[in-house]
């Protein structure tokens, strides 16, 4: 496939390496590509099936047995890796990495990446940790697609005394491929996704385990008879569990907060319903629903039935996650 031109005030990457090929991977290598970001990009998958397939439907224009040799002469390396892995992944590439080239990463808590990787991180490479606020249930090497991060934020956490050039240039990328960037504080970062994405996640999970374990409701009914609000908690539930796992594990105090809170807005509304306080529980169905018109309005989803979420490219079927 020909690449597009970049846009005239990018100066394409000359070597990305892509640590991990699953849906955030390969979404970025099919933005780059659709975009003419990179001159080469190479990745590596830490099972040799990832790898296979990803050789197998062209995902990247190299495929490494090895991370060390991906991230050989590489000016931009993404770390797409589990939470729970980043530090292992960092140390092992260290004495590959090329001086002046960034290091960045895609996980969704910062500062336990950043506890993990800053130590590993050479003199002279430029450590840039971000996070993309993207995603789909599907994991896997043929999972990503380039519209992925269209018009979604893209958060960066770079360290005080960080290098401002290399946080711009990351800034230039990411905007290259439709998203948009904001800088945020690492610790602030993590209070935040664990209101607006770990907590709703683990209450997902939670629910659909509810239901898979009140017997007195038949499996073939939960799916068959499933109304909106349990269908997108299946969505949500089906998550890559290592991811998730991780996830839970790295941002434990921020996670726990939000559930503790989430407990006590629980309690109210089961009071208010035990009492038969309908005008409560109006008003706090009233105030709540304006949180959905303004995620509507900021363009971060639509009004759609389908909440928007088909892509504009399909997604082919989930496959094994890296």
């Amino acid at each position: 496939m020909t690449a597009a031109p970049a846009p005239a005030a990018f100066v394409p990457f000359r070597r990305v390496a892509l640590i991990g090929l699953g849906l955030i991977a390969g979404s970025m290598a099919h933005a780059m590509r659709q975009g003419g970001l990179a001159h080469h990009i190479a990745g590596h998958a830490r099972s040799a099936e990832t790898r296979a397939v990803a050789a197998e439907i062209g995902l990247v224009d190299s495929v490494h047995d090895s991370a060390a040799e991906a991230v050989a002469g590489a000016d931009l390396v993404v770390l797409a890796v589990p939470v729970g892995a980043m530090g292992a992944v960092a140390a092992e590439i260290a004495p590959y990495l090329e001086p002046g080239a960034i290091l960045t990463d895609v996980g969704s808590v910062k500062q336990a990446v950043i506890d993990a990787v800053a130590p590993h991180v050479p003199a002279g490479v430029h450590f840039v940790p971000g996070h993309p606020l993207a995603g789909t249930e599907h994991s896997g090497p043929r999972s990503g697609f380039a519209g992925l991060f269209r018009n979604r934020w893209w958060l960066l956490t770079p360290p005080p005394g960080g290098d401002a050039a290399a946080v711009e240039r990351l800034s230039g990328l990411v905007r290259a491929m439709g998203a948009n960037v904001d800088l945020m504080e690492p610790a602030h970062h993590d209070l935040v996704l664990a209101v607006t994405s770990h907590a709703p996640h683990l209450i997902a999970y939670t629910m659909v385990g509810v239901a898979d374990h009140l017997r007195r409701v038949t499996e073939s009914e939960v799916i068959r008879y499933s109304a909106a609000g349990f269908r997108d908690f299946t969505r949500i539930a089906a998550s890559d569990p290592t991811m998730w796992r991780d996830v839970f594990l790295h941002n434990k105090d921020a996670t726990l907060d939000i559930l503790g809170r989430f407990a006590e807005e629980l309690f109210v509304l089961q009071r208010a319903i035990r009492m038969g306080d309908g005008q409560q529980l109006h008003d706090y169905f009233t105030r709540t629903r304006a949180i959905r018109r303004g995620i509507i309005e900021a363009g971060q989803d639509t009004a759609q039935p389908d909440f928007g979420r088909t892509p504009a490219v399909p997604v082919p079927g989930a496959a094994s996650a890296d």
